[in-house]
């Protein structure tokens, strides 16, 4: 499907190197006028390619990073870290919060239990225990009583 890569022996190989012709300064025509500050004048090359053209230019200079901004007083981290932290205790202190309203709710239930077991086993131990006086009615001596085909006169 692809063609077979050629083999050539590294001595088949030629090598063109093209080197710039520098343009002799009679034929240079003048550059035009760029105002520069003064003790600075840009140099001007000149070179002729291969093909004949010629290309005139100024030397451009290496390019200069931006100045570093300067940083703040207190490195980012350590601001995430004082935030962590205030994050961390308001954390603690919301279950502590919470851990103390649990305690005093369990507290508060134990109690009402409490109170309801001394309440119904006082009413408890009154209706057991209650007073030995009659509440009414009409008591019967049993051994007094006469009974007579399955009827009860007393």
């Amino acid at each position: 499907m692809y063609p077979e890569p050629a083999r050539h022996a590294p001595a088949e190989r030629a090598v063109t190197a093209y080197q710039p012709t520098p343009i002799p300064p009679a034929a240079v025509h003048p550059a035009p006028v760029v105002p520069v500050q003064p003790g600075h004048a840009p140099a001007v090359a000149s070179i002729v390619l291969p093909d004949g053209r010629i290309v005139t230019g100024y030397a451009i200079d290496a390019v200069r990073p931006e100045p570093v901004t300067a940083k703040p007083a207190v490195s980012r981290a350590a601001v995430n870290v004082a935030l962590g932290g205030v994050g961390f205790l308001a954390v603690c202190g919301g279950l502590l919060l919470i851990t103390s309203f649990i305690a005093a709710l369990t507290a508060f239930v134990t109690q009402l239990i409490i109170l309801a077991a001394v309440i119904f086993g006082g009413w408890i131990a009154v209706q057991v225990l209650g007073a030995g006086g009659h509440k009414g009615g009409t008591t019967v001596n049993i051994r007094r009583a006469v009974i007579k085909r399955n009827h009860f006169h007393g």
